[in-house]
């Protein structure tokens, strides 16, 4: 893609801010030198950052305000009080249409909160999700809702689905993608009443969704479909649990070839198979999680990244730009409601 787009960025928000957020733009500037960037925060600590790269200070328009979303704010205390932080005037600027997509670091909650309130739902979604990417064996998987919402039935589930396919074909640029329902078990018969009656729906709703069926949670990262649909609640603990894993592997590497000499002989034959290891589950090439059925691009990065982990997530924003995701979203989700009402009104006329 080679047309003008652009973002409007949070610069006060993550634990690094704005240091991070400017080295994360110049990395993203590197492989999109067609994007533009709105600046939102602090003039006098935004501006001697930039001026270090006049290649991305070209590109750059810096929107001066002093406040910021903290990150123990409470989202209800932002929607209150916090119209004039560097997060909500970013996330304002894609609802007047000035940027296409808005990436920030700063509080998840906040940035949910503001996000839904400033750009609204997506005519016929409930509620937003939360995706993400998380590494397989076979490539990469997209997962929602991470998140955002921890009780959901089985509409919420569908619309998720719905959402992920099209994740998934903007962001990995898959045709066909497959759709999996999280579940304790692959069996029809287990599970709660809401994925039963979402599985159902999928099956016999008539969009062109390649559904797999129920996955465990074994399949999610042995690649066996290519989005993952599940709950708030255990989207986040699966996400967490993932997480935690690849630090305790890592570390008990480390420990591991520190044991003795002979293991640090062996480290030395091994080390360039363990860097395209730890390339291959690096957490900032994954980084960017979309906020998923809201009327306008929002991307939350991880707020303890680095330059590196930012620049992917601008990365992920320009990307579902590119892909005209939401237009998209429009379509399938307009698709899935006439199918409902055909459905519905079949019934009635048997009854």
């Amino acid at each position: 893609m080679s047309a003008a787009v652009t973002i409007s960025i949070d610069a006060m928000g993550g634990d690094h801010a704005p240091d991070m957020v400017i080295d994360g733009l110049r990395m993203a500037h590197v492989r999109l030198p067609h994007v533009r960037y709105m600046l939102f925060g602090d003039q006098a600590r935004i501006e001697p950052l930039l001026k270090r790269y006049p290649d991305l200070d070209a590109v750059c328009t810096i929107h001066h305000t002093t406040e910021a979303v903290s990150n123990d704010a409470k989202p209800g205390q932002v929607l209150r009080t916090g119209r004039r932080s560097s997060m909500w005037l970013a996330v304002d600027a894609v609802a007047r249409g000035e940027a296409a997509g808005v990436v920030s670091a700063g509080n998840t909650g906040a940035l949910m909160a503001v996000s839904k309130f400033v750009l609204r739902m997506l005519p016929g979604i409930d509620r937003p999700a939360i995706a993400g990417l998380f590494p397989t064996i076979k490539g990469e998987t997209v997962m929602l809702d991470l998140g955002a919402n921890v009780d959901c039935n089985a509409n919420n589930l569908v619309e998720f689905a719905v959402m992920g396919e099209v994740f998934a074909r903007a962001v990995l640029g898959l045709e066909k993608p497959t759709v999996g329902l999280l579940n304790v078990g692959s069996e029809d018969l287990k599970g709660n009443d809401a994925v039963k009656t979402a599985a159902a729906t999928l099956r016999d709703s008539g969009l062109p969704i390649r559904f797999h069926g129920f996955v465990e949670g074994n399949d999610i990262c042995a690649g066996t479909v290519d989005v993952v649909v599940t709950d708030g609640f255990t989207g986040n603990i699966a996400l967490k649990t993932a997480e935690g894993t690849v630090r305790l592997y890592a570390t008990c590497l480390k420990e591991g070839f520190k044991n003795s000499l002979l293991a640090k002989i062996g480290y030395l034959f091994a080390r360039h198979a363990l860097h395209k290891v730890k390339v291959r589950t690096d957490p900032r090439r994954y980084n960017g999680a979309m906020f998923l059925g809201l009327n306008g691009i929002a991307v939350k990065s991880h707020g303890g990244t680095d330059a590196f982990g930012f620049a992917n997530a601008v990365g992920t924003a320009v990307d579902l730009v590119a892909h005209g995701y939401n237009d998209r979203i429009r379509r399938e989700v307009e698709h899935l409601h006439a199918a409902e009402s055909q459905t519905t009104r079949l019934a009635a006329g048997n009854l």
